[in-house]
């Protein structure tokens, strides 16, 4: 039984096109241990090329090796099994019945060979033959194949009495994974019946990807720092896996399962970073790791002998290792695994950023690491890492960083909807990184954003000093209405006035610090200086009435009339009142934003004829109110909204004269009890006493002059209320 994704529709599906000695398809899958991963393909005079859409690797089979072509019917619609002279079995499914004529007519014309259409067995049995072709375990029913499983699937592989368990790798890419299968194998003779069930579990393990650690190693590096997995490890590199031993953890990976090999220059330039990029990840737990990062000391040597004869290197690398190895530890390590994987290694392009380093500080998901622009994608390191091609990114966009001016954010979004953001780059950084962007042909959502930026960085490039600051701007506009309130010739007294930028009135903080100024002068006994404060204080006291002359009065609000008509609701209100209660049945335990939010979303989605009842019931609503609030008016209601404005007001100006009055008897008792404090307490707040008298006649005059202005106004703001 077969689970696949739905393929879509027939006309976006699939483009084909036919361009000269080629013949490509676009949509066609490879099935990658139970996941359906979809890609290119294409046939050519000296190869078949496909190239996933998902890994962006590439498999490449020559024209000279294909020896097996058949086309069958499969969940997909139809599919192409290819075959090798060297024993690789290739399965691509996703094309349509009309393809079949085109693509044996090309194979006919190049290839020289037929494109045989093969029947699949759909009758559902369990018995029948199993055969063993190459990496392919085939299921046979009449000779027709039912199903066939891939011998490197297998992970494990068990033997019973008469049966054979296989054992599969889980791909966490899918929703159902087939675990396990058993066949049984009838016994045909007592003698033969143990060989059968041997010989079937041997010819299981020739080609199952089960990992055994025979024989030596060809090499071991020890104590290699690993960022990811972090620790540090043994590697010691067998001819088909590699193998990490830890203190804790071990780990096998299998050569076949690493897609590239990065060497990245640290920015400090003492380090070197080498990434090797997995798929299938490897498991530690419910955590997964997609690469390897290895970190390297560039000062650190080795001397390397493998553990082969030099004939054996010779011939099973031909002259890409040597026996004796010696030189840096990351050139030694990154050769082996280049010549043991048959990985090309990428390394940084042409890019050098503001300090000359090829890489960009910058922080992902609240880490700092760096960001590489390579010559077909970027790639992050390292926690957690990230590689992106370009071929799978659909747009960049630069972002203006959100805590400070001086940094800029780089936002990468993919075509599968994925968005990456690499945040806290320094603007320094912004114009190599948009040229190289541009250069490389990518989208950019913001094509105006590069001059604003430069503009700015010409702007602020000094120092952090001359960024703007809001505080720094206020204090300076408060300085200089300080400066115009002064005499242009400072008193030595005045200049150690305090400022608290606090307070609200920039006025009633200059009087403090006057009567401040004048106490002390009292205190020291200096006539000139005495003079000269008083005759300021005058100054600002007339300015401080000049300006409460200049000043409009103020409009009152309006206060509700509690006994007139209730205004309409409006179209939406009235549809929510009577669907209210509707929402709370279909969404239980549903909070009253929540509904606020569900009915608004409800009212959107209405259609103009639904809409319209809502609002003709409104325009009733309306229409009753204006009648009812004329004939309220018509009856008088809202006129003795003046009169009781009028009695509220001499009410509470009677209350703060009581308060006043009541306030200068405790001042008077408080006075009457000097005659309990002591001598020496007498001497010490004699001075005070006086100033706190003086400022608070002069808050009381202030407050009278404000009292007849307010009498003279309310007509004219009662007016204007009306």
């Amino acid at each position: 039984m077969c689970f696949v994704p739905s393929s879509g529709s027939e006309a976006g599906r699939e483009k084909d096109s036919i361009m000269g000695d080629t013949l490509e398809f676009n949509e066609i899958y490879q099935e990658v241990k139970g996941s359906w991963n979809d890609g290119r393909l294409r046939f050519s005079k000296q190869n078949v090329v496909y190239k996933s859409n998902k890994t962006g690797k590439v498999d490449s089979i020559p024209a000279g090796e294909l020896n097996l072509a058949q086309w069958r019917r499969v969940c997909l619609g139809h599919g192409i099994k290819l075959g090798t002279s060297t024993g690789h079995v290739y399965k691509y499914d996703g094309f349509r019945d009309t393809d079949f004529e085109k693509i044996s007519e090309f194979f006919k014309a190049n290839y020289k060979m037929e494109l045989t259409e093969k029947d699949m067995c759909v009758k559902g049995w369990n018995w029948g033959t199993a055969k063993f072709s190459g990496p392919l375990l085939s299921f046979d029913v009449n000779d027709n194949t039912a199903f066939e499983i891939p011998l490197s699937n297998v992970s494990q592989c068990a033997t019973g009495k008469n049966e054979v368990t296989l054992e599969f790798h889980q791909n966490d890419d899918t929703e159902v994974s087939l675990m396990e299968v058993r066949f049984y194998v009838p016994p045909s003779q007592a003698d033969e019946r143990q060989e059968s069930v041997e010989a079937f579990a041997q010819n299981v393990l020739s080609k199952a990807d089960v990992i055994q650690a025979t024989g030596d190693a060809v090499c071991i590096f020890k104590e290699l720092q690993c960022l990811t997995p972090r620790g540090r490890y043994d590697i010691r590199i067998y001819p088909t896996f590699l193998h990490l031993h830890g203190k804790t953890f071990d780990y096998k990976i299998p050569y076949t399962t690493v897609l590239r090999l990065f060497l990245l220059p640290h920015k400090d330039q003492r380090q070197m970073f080498f990434v090797i990029s997995l798929d299938p990840p490897i498991k530690q737990g419910q955590t997964r790791y997609h690469f390897l990062i290895l970190l390297f000391s560039k000062e650190e040597d080795i001397n390397l002998t493998l553990n082969m004869n030099e004939d054996d290197v010779e011939r099973r690398f031909e002259g890409k290792l040597n026996k004796n190895m010696s030189g840096s530890l990351y050139e030694v390590v990154s050769r082996v695994m280049k010549a043991l994987v048959n990985r090309k290694i990428t390394v940084p392009g042409n890019f050098q950023g503001h300090s000359g380093a090829q890489c960009i500080t910058c922080s992902y998901k609240a880490s700092s690491g760096l960001l590489y622009p390579l010559e077909r994608g970027f790639i992050y390191v390292h926690k957690p890492p990230v590689h992106l091609r370009f071929e799978e990114i659909s747009c960049v966009n630069f972002a203006r960083g959100t805590t400070t001016t001086r940094s800029f954010d780089f936002e990468i979004e993919t075509k599968q909807g994925n968005q990456y953001t690499f945040s806290s780059i320094e603007r320094e950084e912004y114009g190599k990184l948009f040229d190289f962007v541009n250069a490389k042909k990518l989208s950019i959502k913001n094509r105006g954003f590069k001059e604003g930026m430069k503009g700015n960085i010409d702007e602020y490039s000094d120092s952090d000093e001359d960024q703007h600051d809001a505080y720094l701007e206020r204090m300076k506009a408060e300085g200089k209405i300080r400066e115009e309130g002064n005499d242009s010739d400072e008193s030595d007294g005045e200049s150690d006035e305090s400022f608290n930028p606090g307070e609200e009135d920039d006025d009633i903080a200059e009087e403090y610090d006057s009567n401040a100024s004048a106490s002390d002068s009292s205190d020291e006994g200096d006539d000139s200086e005495d003079e000269s404060s008083k005759k300021k204080k005058a100054k600002k006291v007339v300015k401080e009435k000049k300006e409460r002359k200049e000043r409009k009065p103020r409009k009152e609000k309006k206060q509700k009339d509690t006994g007139g008509p209730k205004r309409p609701m409006s179209a939406y209100m009235l549809w929510l009142n009577s669907s209210r209660e509707r929402i709370k049945a279909e969404n239980p335990g549903i909070s009253i934003t929540e509904i606020s939010k569900k009915a608004g979303e409800m009212w959107r989605q209405l259609g103009k004829d639904e809409k319209e009842e809502w609002e003709t019931k409104a325009g009733e609503a309306k229409r009753l109110y204006d009648k009812a609030k004329k004939e309220y008016k018509e009856s008088g209601g809202g006129s003795t909204s003046s009169t009781k404005k009028e009695s509220k007001k001499s009410a509470s100006k009677k209350e703060e004269k009581k308060r006043k009055s009541a306030g200068g008897d405790k001042d008077k008792e408080r006075g009457g009890n000097d005659s309990f404090k002591s001598k020496e307490f007498i001497e010490t707040s004699e001075s005070s006493s006086d100033s706190d008298h003086k400022s608070k006649s002069k808050r009381k005059k202030e407050s009278d002059e404000e009292e007849e202005e307010a009498e003279s106004t309310p007509a004219n703001s009662e007016e204007d209320s009306d």
